[in-house]
């Protein structure tokens, strides 16, 4: 069962889509997962809610929704900022938690991509969060970056962008917008896993604040709550040894999970399968249904 709705945010009206399994008996509260979605992306159409089907069809409540300045959600489009997500993240929480479908005290976040830096940092920060699944995601901004423009004339031309931006706004008080792939690349044949609700211009300020995110530095909050950090083996999107740090910086219990045959997008079609029997496992030990 889906049911759209909306909840507040900073005072941002922020638009949802809250999942909850058609086996649920009246009265009966269960398990639930935030779900976070990619780079100036959207809840809908996208890995964001291939996540929230798999977790209403593995038994939990699952809410998705837009960030502020994405998808349909109120903010001005595109000046994404990394805090005023894990801002979101927080308060999507305390809007599920008052739900009657839901307990409050077993509300875990999941994300992809940047959702789930922003998903990491948010579980780091706000013990409410119960566990935390990262998917392909990231801990460190700057280091990021430099392997998504691994080449000396690549890295020049990306935090040239970055200056010149930063010196457009000093001057003229606007922002300069570049294109998403000029601070993500994505090969060509990968973007079609992109919602098509995503945007694909960006201000310079939405990569400064990426490049000066850090997960990472609060990973280790997180215990004794549990973690998944899983990544697809080699991702031509997100360097994998992103996920690797983040592991190894978390206390326990944590895992790492790598999966090799694809790139990225570990729910596309063919790979689902395998993907969504791996964080089964995970969920059936660290954070059953029951």
């Amino acid at each position: 069962m889906q049911e759209k709705l909306s909840f507040m945010s900073d005072g941002l009206e922020l638009s949802a889509v809250l999942h909850v399994p058609e086996n649920r008996k009246p009265g009966q509260r269960l398990p639930a997962f935030i779900v976070l979605h990619g780079f100036v992306g959207s809840k809908d159409e996208s890995h964001a809610e291939i996540q929230a089907r798999m977790m209403e069809e593995f038994g939990y409540v699952a809410l998705r929704f837009d960030f502020r300045c994405c998808g349909e959600s109120q903010g001005e489009r595109g000046q994404v900022r990394c805090f005023d997500q894990v801002a979101d993240a927080k308060n999507a929480l305390t809007f599920l938690a008052q739900r009657e479908e839901v307990d409050p005290s077993r509300i875990g976040v999941v994300g992809h991509s940047f959702g789930a830096a922003v998903a990491t940092y948010a579980a780091g920060v706000d013990s409410r969060f119960a566990c935390v699944i990262s998917s392909c995601g990231w801990g460190d901004g700057e280091r990021k970056f430099r392997g998504q423009h691994p080449t000396p004339e690549a890295w020049e031309r990306f935090t040239g962008l970055l200056e010149q931006g930063r010196r457009h706004k000093q001057e003229t008080g606007e922002s300069m917008w570049i294109s998403r792939f000029d601070a993500v690349p994505i090969p060509e044949p990968l973007r079609k896993n992109l919602s098509p609700k995503a945007i694909m211009e960006i201000p310079v300020e939405t990569a400064i604040s990426m490049y000066n995110f850090r997960a990472d530095e609060v990973v280790g909050d997180i215990a004794p709550r549990p973690s998944l950090f899983f990544h697809t083996a080699n991702d031509s999107i997100t360097p994998t040894e992103q996920s690797i740090r983040l592991f190894e910086k978390a206390g326990q219990p944590a895992e790492l999970m790598l999966v090799t045959g694809t790139s990225h997008f570990p729910l596309s079609q063919q790979d689902a399968p395998r993907t969504k029997a791996m964080i089964k496992g995970w969920l059936d030990k660290f954070f059953p249904v029951t």
